[in-house]
């Protein structure tokens, strides 16, 4: 039997937990020994639990104990699991955890220090929850070249955005109800602020480059600005707003980013709604594929993590060549990317027609009923061609007291 730890028992390592008690004799078969908690780290007590007699509290006693061969982390945060992984590694002992920022801000130590010591960290549950994204990375698309990787990576900004499409809800009402529902914490700054998303894709930048990457350098941009009025607008060109995460490798560089775009109806990323994630990967051979599942929740995240452990019991004495090396990846400014964009302006569209077109050229438009405004999609350009315009635009619209009321990527 496969000793296992596991550090935190909140909504994951419980879950990680009652996934391991639930399926014990699968897992048996598929580990060939079977996999057993002996030690649960955590500063509370958890009287009438099944795990109420697995509880400690001293980390040493799961590092010096020679039995614990894998541990998993579900802590969250930096400090202290930082400190505790890495001396799980040190120590031999092989490591699953969902911690994306920890895999965003060390991943590349502690990949260097599991190979070192012949162990594995792993980290399948750290993007998509229960969506398997990084093992078909490394596995199952090793042979391709991957191109793009763009997706919806954060669940509870996805069930904010998909009611304010749906139920015409202000951010504010929808945001409420998130935290009400339990997708969204206290305070949600990580998430409606896009920091989440960005170490995900940076994470899934890494995998698909084989380089580190500093996901404090991915232009990110949250979806507190956006309203339910330009959900008004997506509707009637045909689109939704989705928060996206992206990395595309192309022409020798690599453009990534977070932000809120306008996603049309014939993109896979239009019907992902709810706390669904989606994740588009094109490949260079494969072409274009498409994973889906539950972005957030206790058992579907467990799951992810436990799939880490039976990869692990099956490479006791070896390290999975996974992740990427200390050679760092330059990100390509978001200046040089190429979009389309759309623009909300005040004012009558009849009164503002010729100044849009010759700024940029002749455009799709919409109108709303009831609002002295109009928007506008303009074509492909280069972002920074893209700002100068903008600019000349608001320089022409302030002379006549108007002004630009919203910008939006759009998705292509």
């Amino acid at each position: 039997m496969i000793k296992v730890a596991i550090m935190g028992f909140g909504t994951i390592g419980s879950g990680v937990y009652e996934v391991l008690e639930t399926n014990k004799e699968i897992l048996a078969r598929r580990t060939g020994e079977g996999l057993e908690v002996k030690y649960i780290l955590d500063l509370r007590e958890f009287p009438g639990s099944s795990a109420e007699h697995k509880i400690v509290h001293d980390f040493d006693r799961i590092l010096r104990d020679e039995e614990i061969q894998i541990v998993v982390e579900t802590m969250g945060g930096l400090d202290p699991a930082y400190t505790f992984v890495k001396a799980c590694l040190e120590a031999g002992k092989h490591v699953a955890t969902s911690n994306k920022a920890l895999v965003a801000a060390y991943g590349t130590e502690l990949l260097g220090i599991a190979r070192k010591k012949n162990v594995n960290f792993l980290f399948e549950a750290s993007v998509g929850g229960g969506i398997p994204i990084i093992r078909p990375l490394y596995r199952c698309l090793m042979g391709e070249k991957i191109e793009e990787i763009t997706g919806i990576l954060n669940g509870t900004t996805n069930f904010i955005l998909t009611k304010m499409d749906r139920e015409g809800m202000s951010f504010e009402r929808a945001l409420k109800e998130a935290q009400a529902l339990g997708y969204a914490e206290r305070n949600p700054e990580a998430d409606v602020e896009g920091h989440d998303a960005c170490r995900k894709i940076a994470i899934l930048t890494a995998m698909a480059t084989g380089k580190e990457v500093n996901y404090e350098e991915i232009p990110t941009e949250g979806i507190t600005k956006i309203t339910d009025i330009d959900f008004r607008y997506a509707s009637a060109l045909g689109m939704s707003i989705k928060l996206i995460g992206s990395s595309r490798m192309e022409g020798g560089k690599v453009h990534a980013w977070v932000a809120p775009m306008m996603v049309g109806r014939d993109h896979p990323l239009y019907a992902v709604s709810d706390v669904y994630n989606g994740i588009v990967v094109k490949g260079n051979m494969v072409g274009t594929t498409m994973f889906y599942g539950s972005g957030v929740g206790k058992l579907p995240t467990a799951s992810a993590v436990v799939a880490d452990l039976v990869e692990a019991a099956m490479h006791m004495d070896s390290n999975i060549p996974i992740g990427w090396s200390e050679e760092k990846l330059s990100i390509t400014p978001m200046s040089e990317g190429v979009c389309r964009y759309f623009v909300r302006v005040s004012g009558s569209y009849e009164d503002r027609k010729d100044m849009v077109q010759a700024v940029f050229g002749k455009s799709r438009v919409a109108e709303l009923n009831g609002l002295l405004e109009f928007g506008f999609l303009t074509g492909e350009m280069k972002e920074s061609g893209f700002m100068e315009n903008l600019e000349v635009l608001k320089v022409e619209l302030t002379a006549e007291y108007q002004e630009v009321l919203q910008v939006i990527r759009v998705c292509r």
